[in-house]
């Protein structure tokens, strides 16, 4: 039998490559809002809301938060992992981080699809 560390990130190239991939796609959101931002006829509410009214400006921006989100958690999984010893402290810290993202990705989709 096998015995995993509970210490340590240790993922590697897996983690490595899933911060590179969210941090693009999160690079390409801030260049394509930027571009339709500054062609915006106004800077008014209802310039705001026709900007985001389009589905896939809500699905790009979703996809924005969501890959933040995982973004976020690798790093600060990583930092629990690395900085917290008593592995009770830190799995509580992981399950507080995971909800508190979680709901946020919920409060993002509420957000978006309200508008």
């Amino acid at each position: 039998m096998v015995k995993r560390l509970v210490v340590g990130a240790h993922y590697g190239f897996r983690d490595w490559l899933a911060q590179r991939v969210t941090g693009t796609v999160m690079a390409f959101f801030t260049v394509y809002m930027l571009v339709r931002i500054a062609a915006l006829p106004a800077w008014d509410n209802a310039a705001w809301r026709t900007l985001m009214s389009g589905g896939f400006t809500k699905f790009v921006t979703f996809l924005f938060a969501l890959s933040l989100f995982f973004h976020a958690w690798i790093g600060v999984r990583d930092i629990w992992m690395d900085y917290v010893k008593p592995i009770s402290v830190r799995l509580t810290l992981h399950a507080i981080t995971l909800l508190a993202l979680t709901g946020y990705a919920g409060w993002v989709a509420q957000i978006l699809w309200r508008l």
